[in-house]
């Protein structure tokens, strides 16, 4: 994937997509409340959309698609059965768990419920149990940073939780681009809801990311996240206009604040793509959803 190094009217060329062109000449872009945002065309490579997007921020649960990279490409047992231990309690936070220790599920559960529901001991678990632990498993997750190009980047655990996780909206963009080629990554981050068996008793658990529920939104790739320290984030691939976009919002203040960015995005990229005749539907949904520390 291309970076363009260019301010977001450079657009404006010739040999840019129609719906491009008609983005660069609109002095009517969102107003992004977020503190940084990069909006990008994946498949050209093309900055649609950019703010604060080189600042370096925490970035909270957008931590664990890192986390799902390196555990994938471990090529490690999915079905080998995992216990949650003291080890995986959050100390630092003290944020709930629905998974209690001495809970016990297999690896793809265990990377299911940390990308949908981004549970943090879930995150925990696959991190303590890679080879080496954890430290061998975050030196893993920052090398990954340094190969995927994101010299704004570091990862110091798994789960999110530690505010010394931080990047950039345009290394998360990298991020994002580079997790949607895993397929459980897609399949798992975008599925509403999930149920588990721990002991005898079956649990279920929630998307994050309440616009998954919306079949008015085309979602490849989800992840949400917040912290006091990184605020509300959100980051999304999802088929805007007929184009695959990635959407990349951090540290977004309030409740609902990241949601409405992301349907302003929309109505915008929709609306220029309506003007240069790709696409004439403009939709909106309600702002919803909101998460617990991690999520």
């Amino acid at each position: 994937m291309r970076f363009i190094p260019a301010t977001f009217l450079a657009l404006a060329i010739a040999s840019a997509p129609a719906f491009a062109r008609v983005l660069a000449a609109d002095a009517h872009e969102p107003r992004i409340r977020s503190q940084a945002a990069f909006v990008l065309d994946q498949e050209s490579g093309e900055i649609l959309l950019r703010k604060n997007a080189q600042s370096t921020l925490p970035i909270a649960s957008l931590t664990k698609l890192m986390t799902a990279i390196v555990m994938l490409d471990a090529d490690l047992d999915p079905h080998e059965l995992i216990p949650v231990t003291q080890a995986d309690v959050d100390r630092l936070r003290r944020s709930h768990s629905r998974l209690k220790v001495g809970a016990v599920l297999s690896r793809d559960e265990l990377l299911h419920l940390a990308l949908m529901a981004s549970e943090n001991r879930a995150a925990s678990a696959l991190a303590n149990s890679y080879p080496g632990g954890k430290d061998a498993f975050v030196l893993a997750m920052n090398l990954k940073a340094q190969l995927l190009g994101m010299p704004g980047t570091r990862f110091e655990d798994a789960t999110g939780l530690s505010g010394r996780n931080v990047s950039t909206a345009q290394d998360m963009a990298k991020l994002v681009h580079a997790a949607h080629a895993y397929v459980k990554i897609r399949e798992y981050s975008t599925s509403p809801s999930y149920q588990v068996k721990v002991g005898h008793r079956s649990m279920r658990f929630g998307n994050t990311n309440r616009l998954t529920l919306n079949s008015r939104w085309d979602i490849g790739l989800s992840k949400t996240g917040y912290i006091a320290e990184a605020g509300r984030c959100l980051a999304m691939q999802m088929t805007l206009a007929g184009r695959s976009v990635i959407i990349v919002l951090l540290d977004s203040w309030g409740k609902y604040t990241r949601v409405s960015d992301a349907i302003r995005i929309r109505q915008w990229l929709e609306l220029a793509a309506g003007r240069s005749g790709v696409q004439r539907s403009v939709r909106s949904v309600e702002p919803v959803g909101g998460e617990s520390i991690g999520g």
